[in-house]
């Protein structure tokens, strides 16, 4: 069986979900009706869904759903952070799950969507059959710093330099406050600076080689970059809404025993280092952990990708 995505495919249904007097999520499924659910869990937060997400799955064995969290992509109102919280996002899943009467489902989400799949399966083991994760990231104060503060700046000074130059010297003690207060303004201009400088930042290190044109579109309209980096800033600067920085490791450790896992890790992830994953594999003694040795953290590099595929290929087997 080929490792390579899975050919383009249409959603058969589109659906949109009101969770609160707010929000309305997007939804959408696609392949096997009657096959085995899997739910994508996006990254960002912020980054909202993308038709590739649908590739990773066999569309005829899988019953595939894909979703926009409060703000992100089609969900509306655009960038909104009122009332956007992860226990509020675990909320929106189980919600979209009895919307479409799915008593089980396989969960899948990357970098930000691994965080929020083990948060979610954590609370509901009962409804995962098993896990499938990359880049792995729980929102600790040292991960958090190592690429907003200290670390990641050290190995890209030049695009770190672009980081900056929004931010007075007064306030870099601090990036993710002072780019809170600028993504927060009541002045557009300067959210939209703001989401630029802050999304172009991450896009330029998602990859093991630098791609020049990952932030092109956050440059040819600044809205783009709105929604991943004002979420993206208000879930950093609340540390996920978790009570204490191991609260969610703790949680996958007395919830997760036994549950399938398999985490996807490219070795030079500059964005979610490969020690939280290395963590959260030792934490659930079963868990698979394949390191991708020459990939950096897109779901998109060629080794990830692959691995992502073959994961989805090798939990066909697992029974509602």
């Amino acid at each position: 069986m080929t490792t390579e995505l899975y050919p383009e495919i249409e959603p058969y249904r589109i659906g949109e979900l009101k969770v609160s007097d707010l929000h309305t999520l997007y939804y959408e499924e696609s392949g096997n009706p009657n096959g085995t659910p899997v739910v994508f869990l996006h990254g960002g937060p912020g980054a909202g869904c993308r038709p590739a997400h649908r590739q990773f799955f066999d569309p005829n064995h899988y019953r595939i759903i894909l979703f926009d969290q409060r703000g992100s992509g089609k969900s509306t109102p655009y960038a909104e952070i009122r009332e956007n919280t992860t226990p509020l996002l675990i909320q929106d899943i189980e919600t979209l799950r009895t919307t479409l009467a799915i008593e089980k489902w396989l969960v899948f989400g990357g970098s930000w969507g691994s965080t929020l799949a083990l948060a979610y399966a954590s609370q509901h083991p009962q409804r995962a059959i098993g896990l499938i994760l990359r880049g792995i990231f729980l929102c600790r104060s040292s991960e958090v710093s190592w690429f907003y503060q200290q670390g990641a700046s050290q190995i890209y000074p030049d695009a770190w330099e672009d980081f900056l130059e929004p931010i007075p010297l007064s306030e870099r003690q601090d990036m993710v406050s002072a780019y809170y207060k600028r993504m927060t303004s009541e002045d557009e201009a300067t959210r939209l600076q703001a989401a630029v400088a802050w999304s172009t930042w991450e896009a330029r290190l998602a990859h093991l080689n630098l791609d020049p044109d990952a932030a092109a579109s956050y440059l040819e309209d600044p809205r783009n970059a709105l929604a991943i980096a004002r979420i993206e800033c208000h879930y950093m600067i609340n540390r996920a809404f978790f009570p204490s920085d191991d609260a969610l490791l703790n949680q996958i450790k007395s919830s997760l025993l036994g549950m399938p896992c398999r985490i996807v890790q490219g070795r030079y992830d500059l964005i979610c280092p490969m020690r939280t994953a290395w963590e959260v594999h030792k934490s659930l003694p079963g868990s698979e952990l394949r390191i991708v040795p020459a990939a950096g953290h897109s779901a998109h590099e060629p080794g990830i990708s692959q691995e992502l595929v073959q994961a989805a290929n090798d939990f066909r087997s697992l029974k509602v």
